[in-house]
């Protein structure tokens, strides 16, 4: 085949901002590649990690390098080896999808031999702050049947604690993005465990998460940082009982999937998470969650405005893609 391939960085205002451990932001930042060919176009989005090192210019980079290779005959079993896993892998092996089921006229799920598709129950986040401030967020939220609960280490379980409160008969899932250590794991855990928590994702850094093998827990762990881009489930399952799997990290819907074979193989609960970004970075993961203990896709409902069209949300419940989004 021979396509047109074009790149370009978006951004969407978050509502009343998002505020993790580590930082606060006010847009969410995206990377969407097009995929143009013999009148089908396939699109695929993807959110940079400064974490690990990326930004909106070297992921734009990386994209317009693999253009011309891409342009001639790239498959997506030939781009695993071509990209090395990331944001604009995702991005383009995501548009790949699509235009493979534009051109095939059926949907990604079918091909991906996961269809049929069906709603599914997102988390919606709660971004970390006072207790106070939190409980109040909550209270807004506290109709959602499932939500997920930023933290920030010392204070955490006043936090947790307020948040329960306020949301009673939610289930909930937190999410220390590496903010404890070893002087707060025990209270923080505790605080869980009282508010009948169902999982905690990366509590302890993952530089430190060797820790995890001896600590005691009353409440799941789940890998989400220490599952790294590229990485694999190999020597994670000593210290978590679960993994959150997102398409920007491991590279794309393809390694996606087969990261979620290799978790089962091993008993590992699989949740489907995201990064800061609209509905067509989430459509495609909405075929992982199908299989998914967890699923955490509400990206586009922390948002001003999404994009048209768009995924459709009935409170919490999640819609699969219509084709003129993805798929």
């Amino acid at each position: 085949m021979s396509l047109s391939v074009s790149v370009e960085a978006e951004r969407f205002e978050i509502a009343g901002g998002f505020k993790i451990s580590r930082e606060t932001r006010t847009h969410a930042q995206v990377v969407v590649v097009t995929l143009s060919d013999d009148g089908h176009t396939g699109r695929g989005e993807c959110v940079p990690y400064p974490r690990y090192g990326e930004s909106l210019e070297s992921v734009q980079e990386q994209i317009e390098e693999i253009a011309p290779v891409l342009s001639q005959d790239l498959s997506r079993a030939a781009l695993q080896d071509a990209m090395p896993a990331g944001a604009a892998r995702n991005a383009v092996d995501c548009a790949l999808w699509d235009l493979e089921a534009k051109k095939a006229g059926k949907p990604a799920a079918e091909l991906a031999g996961v269809a049929p598709l069906k709603a599914v129950t997102t988390a919606f986040t709660i971004s970390v702050d006072t207790p106070e401030v939190m409980a109040e967020k909550t209270r807004a939220a506290a109709h959602r049947p499932l939500l997920k609960v930023k933290l920030a280490g010392p204070g955490d379980d006043e936090r947790i604690a307020a948040v329960r409160r306020a949301a009673p008969q939610s289930t909930l899932i937190v999410d220390a993005n590496e903010a404890w250590d070893a002087s707060c794991f025990e209270t923080n855990m505790a605080a869980c465990q009282a508010a009948g928590v169902a999982l905690i994702e990366q509590p302890l850094p993952s530089k430190n998460d060797g820790l995890l093998a001896e600590m005691k827990r009353s409440v799941a762990i789940c890998a989400d940082e220490s599952l790294h881009p590229g990485g694999g489930i190999d020597g994670l399952r000593d210290k978590y009982d679960a993994v959150n799997i997102k398409l920007d990290k491991a590279g794309g819907l393809t390694a996606a999937l087969e990261l979620v074979k290799a978790a089962r193989e091993q008993d590992f609960k699989v949740m489907i998470g995201c990064m800061l970004g609209t509905s067509l970075a989430m459509a495609p993961a909405v075929l992982i969650a199908q299989a998914a203990d967890f699923v955490d896709l509400d990206g586009p409902l922390l948002l001003a405005h999404d994009r048209t069209p768009g995924l459709k949300f009935e409170g919490s419940t999640l819609y699969p893609p219509e084709p003129e989004l993805w798929g």
